[in-house]
């Protein structure tokens, strides 16, 4: 029987094993040959996630104060008549305090977010060998503004925190 002008149809599955392992062959050895360059980047790509590392630890104690705002904030919001009237300034700090947190952690967030893009970047720059060194760059110095504006906006936060107290002390 001829089938496509071969007499044997076997042969013709032969031939496409042949071929997958070449092709595989072919990667392998590619792959292999990519060890150090690939190595190189992870060890590059170690100090952002030592980053991220700091930037979850920043994120945690952002969250905590915004939960004991907010709780504080349900608390006071509760009280009736005139113990209401007398934390209405409270009240109005809190809510302050708690949108600077808000803005904290929105801003450490997106600093974070900055960092694994620019670890992405890193790596698809070495698989595509494209020099993508301008926009890992970029993307590290935003990623530092965002944790700087996001530090200054606990700072405030911090500062209208112990402005509460001065309040709290009027009789």
């Amino acid at each position: 029987m001829n089938v496509a002008g071969i007499r044997n149809p076997g042969h013709l599955k032969l031939g496409w094993i042949n071929a997958l392992f070449l092709i595989l062959r072919i990667v392998i050895t590619d792959a292999i040959a990519n060890i150090p360059t690939v190595a190189h980047v992870i060890q590059q790509a170690v100090a952002p996630v030592f980053l991220l590392s700091g930037v979850a630890g920043i994120l945690a104690v952002l969250t905590n104060r915004l939960g004991r705002t907010v709780d504080r904030f349900r608390l006071l919001s509760e009280l009736d008549g005139a113990q209401a009237e007398q934390h209405h300034p409270e009240l109005q700090i809190l809510t302050r305090r708690a949108r600077w947190n808000q803005w904290s952690i929105i801003l450490c967030t997106s600093c974070a977010l900055l960092v694994c893009l620019s670890i992405v970047v890193m790596f698809v720059g070495v698989e595509l060998a494209i020099d993508l060194s301008d926009a890992v760059s970029l993307l590290f110095v935003a990623s530092m503004l965002a944790l700087i504006a996001g530090l200054l906006c606990f700072l405030r936060e911090i500062i209208l925190a112990t402005g509460i107290l001065a309040l709290l002390k009027r009789p």
